[in-house]
């Protein structure tokens, strides 16, 4: 399927969903000290990072007028938005600061390289972290999904304050809406 539109979607006709309980553990855990490669090419330690960190992670983005990973990417429960959720955390990047949050990041799987491309093409403020080497994934054990022989992130939003993890946005839907959802968090649970 060619992807035409990233933004347009109505989510009427994607499927949600459901909480499987694959991030119940997450809430309290510590953030591993281990360092992921970001888009403005600086190497991000969670764990070492001071106040409150924002962290979104989504399966992959897509490329306007490329081909689908797979046909029925849209039927996959949480697979379809990622693009969506990114514009969504841009456009409210500075109320999200204004609300408390030093570090806003995102997070697939998806190589630097990739992310370095759709970052400048979405004109984010904020870096995206690749795990492609899957290392916080497998040591916090994120909820995850196989598509087309990949491991991707299943679509969530974490709080992290002092390096550890203080709250859990999962499942996400619609995607488009977590961003203000985590605004809404911040403002009523200031630090």
């Amino acid at each position: 399927m060619n992807q035409k539109n990233l933004l347009e979607v109505d989510w009427s006709k994607i499927p949600a969903p459901s909480d499987d309980g694959a991030a119940a553990h997450l809430v309290g855990l510590a953030i591993p000290p281990l360092s992921l490669m970001a888009t403005d090419d600086n190497s991000v330690t969670l764990s070492a990072l001071p106040g409150r960190v924002v962290v979104f992670a989504y399966p992959r983005t897509g490329e306007p007028g490329k081909i689908s990973l797979v046909d029925d990417w849209d039927m996959i429960p949480g697979a379809r938005g990622c693009t969506p959720q990114t514009c969504a955390f841009r456009d409210l990047f500075a109320d999200l600061k204004a609300a408390g949050a030093r570090h806003v990041f995102g997070l697939s799987t998806q190589s630097n390289i990739y992310q370095t491309e759709m970052a400048s093409r979405l004109h984010l403020p904020f870096p995206v972290l690749s795990d492609e080497k899957l290392a916080l994934t497998h040591a916090l054990n994120l909820p995850t999904m196989e598509v087309a022989g990949l491991t991707l992130i299943k679509r969530l939003a974490l709080i992290i304050d002092g390096g550890r993890i203080s709250h859990v946005f999962y499942p996400v839907f619609p995607p488009d809406r977590n961003a203000g959802d985590v605004l809404a968090w911040l403002k009523e649970n200031r630090v």
